[in-house]
Protein backbone atom coordinates (compact mmCIF):
# COMPACT_ATOMS: atom_id res chain seq x y z
CA UNK A 1 0.00 0.00 0.00
CA UNK A 2 1.10 3.54 -0.77
CA UNK A 3 -0.20 6.92 0.17
CA UNK A 4 0.39 9.83 -1.80
CA UNK A 5 0.59 13.62 -0.85
CA UNK A 6 0.87 16.20 -4.23
CA UNK A 7 2.10 19.88 -3.59
CA UNK A 8 3.26 22.70 -5.71
CA UNK A 9 0.48 23.81 -7.13
CA UNK A 10 -0.66 27.18 -7.40
CA UNK A 11 -1.55 30.20 -9.78
CA UNK A 12 0.86 31.00 -12.76
CA UNK A 13 0.57 33.25 -15.42
CA UNK A 14 0.82 31.54 -19.33
CA UNK A 15 3.93 30.83 -20.47
CA UNK A 16 5.21 30.49 -16.49
CA UNK A 17 6.30 27.34 -15.01
CA UNK A 18 5.41 24.97 -11.97
CA UNK A 19 6.93 21.85 -10.57
CA UNK A 20 4.99 19.29 -8.64
CA UNK A 21 5.87 16.76 -6.15
CA UNK A 22 4.61 14.28 -4.83
CA UNK A 23 5.67 12.38 -2.05
CA UNK A 24 4.82 8.96 -1.35
CA UNK A 25 4.72 6.43 2.16
CA UNK A 26 5.77 3.38 2.69
CA UNK A 27 8.80 1.06 2.06
CA UNK A 28 7.83 0.20 -2.04
CA UNK A 29 8.08 3.17 -3.80
CA UNK A 30 10.83 1.98 -5.92
CA UNK A 31 8.41 -1.08 -7.13
CA UNK A 32 5.47 1.30 -8.76
CA UNK A 33 5.53 2.77 -12.10
CA UNK A 34 4.64 6.71 -11.46
CA UNK A 35 2.25 8.92 -13.28
CA UNK A 36 0.50 12.41 -13.64
CA UNK A 37 -2.67 12.70 -14.85
CA UNK A 38 -5.12 16.13 -14.81
CA UNK A 39 -8.87 17.10 -14.67
CA UNK A 40 -10.43 19.88 -15.68
CA UNK A 41 -13.86 20.89 -14.53
CA UNK A 42 -16.21 19.18 -16.83
CA UNK A 43 -13.88 16.71 -18.69
CA UNK A 44 -12.50 13.33 -17.75
CA UNK A 45 -9.59 12.81 -16.18
CA UNK A 46 -6.47 12.82 -18.53
CA UNK A 47 -3.20 11.50 -18.99
CA UNK A 48 -0.03 13.41 -18.56
CA UNK A 49 3.15 11.47 -18.01
CA UNK A 50 4.33 8.25 -16.85
CA UNK A 51 7.68 7.32 -15.44
CA UNK A 52 9.14 3.60 -15.00
CA UNK A 53 10.33 1.72 -11.59
CA UNK A 54 14.01 2.86 -12.38
CA UNK A 55 13.04 6.16 -14.00
CA UNK A 56 15.08 5.44 -16.88
CA UNK A 57 12.15 5.24 -19.17
CA UNK A 58 9.11 7.95 -19.71
CA UNK A 59 6.17 8.72 -21.68
CA UNK A 60 4.28 11.74 -22.36
CA UNK A 61 1.03 12.96 -23.59
CA UNK A 62 1.48 14.17 -26.90
CA UNK A 63 0.14 17.82 -25.83
CA UNK A 64 2.78 18.33 -23.50
CA UNK A 65 6.13 17.07 -25.24
CA UNK A 66 9.04 19.00 -24.78
CA UNK A 67 7.04 21.21 -22.40
CA UNK A 68 6.62 19.01 -19.12
CA UNK A 69 9.47 16.60 -17.98
CA UNK A 70 8.51 13.75 -15.13
CA UNK A 71 10.97 12.43 -12.84
CA UNK A 72 11.75 10.87 -9.76
CA UNK A 73 14.13 9.89 -6.81
CA UNK A 74 13.32 7.08 -5.23
CA UNK A 75 15.96 7.36 -2.70
CA UNK A 76 13.43 10.45 -1.27
CA UNK A 77 9.62 8.12 -2.73
CA UNK A 78 8.85 11.18 -4.58
CA UNK A 79 8.13 11.74 -8.18
CA UNK A 80 8.39 15.35 -10.03
CA UNK A 81 6.42 17.05 -12.64
CA UNK A 82 8.41 20.09 -13.94
CA UNK A 83 5.71 22.00 -16.32
CA UNK A 84 6.60 25.09 -18.89
CA UNK A 85 5.08 27.12 -21.21
CA UNK A 86 2.12 26.70 -19.31
CA UNK A 87 -0.83 27.55 -20.98
CA UNK A 88 -4.54 28.54 -19.48
CA UNK A 89 -6.33 25.28 -21.21
CA UNK A 90 -4.11 23.19 -18.66
CA UNK A 91 -5.94 24.64 -15.39
CA UNK A 92 -6.77 21.71 -14.04
CA UNK A 93 -6.20 19.42 -10.87
CA UNK A 94 -3.08 17.10 -11.16
CA UNK A 95 -3.12 14.12 -9.47
CA UNK A 96 -0.15 11.75 -8.87
CA UNK A 97 -0.79 8.12 -9.69
CA UNK A 98 0.70 4.57 -8.85
CA UNK A 99 0.74 1.41 -10.78
CA UNK A 100 2.32 -1.40 -12.07
CA UNK A 101 2.28 -1.43 -15.80
CA UNK A 102 4.66 0.63 -17.87
CA UNK A 103 3.38 2.67 -19.86
CA UNK A 104 0.25 3.07 -19.38
CA UNK A 105 -2.37 5.71 -20.35
CA UNK A 106 -5.20 4.38 -19.15
CA UNK A 107 -6.91 5.24 -15.34
CA UNK A 108 -8.25 1.80 -14.31
CA UNK A 109 -4.34 0.71 -14.67
CA UNK A 110 -2.72 2.74 -11.61
CA UNK A 111 -4.31 1.65 -8.48
CA UNK A 112 -3.34 4.25 -5.59
CA UNK A 113 -4.01 8.28 -6.30
CA UNK A 114 -3.26 11.29 -4.62
CA UNK A 115 -5.90 13.83 -3.71
CA UNK A 116 -4.66 16.35 -6.26
CA UNK A 117 -3.13 19.85 -6.28
CA UNK A 118 -5.00 22.54 -8.19
CA UNK A 119 -3.15 24.47 -11.18
CA UNK A 120 -4.60 28.09 -12.50
CA UNK A 121 -3.19 29.18 -15.50
CA UNK A 122 -4.16 33.03 -16.05
CA UNK A 123 -4.15 34.66 -19.66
Amino acid sequence: QVQLVESGGGLVQAGGSLRLSCAASGRTFSSYVMGWFRQAPGKEREFVATISTSGISRYYADFVKGRFAISRDNAKNTVYLQMNSLKPEETAVYYCTAGRRFPSKLTREYDHWGQGTQVTVSS
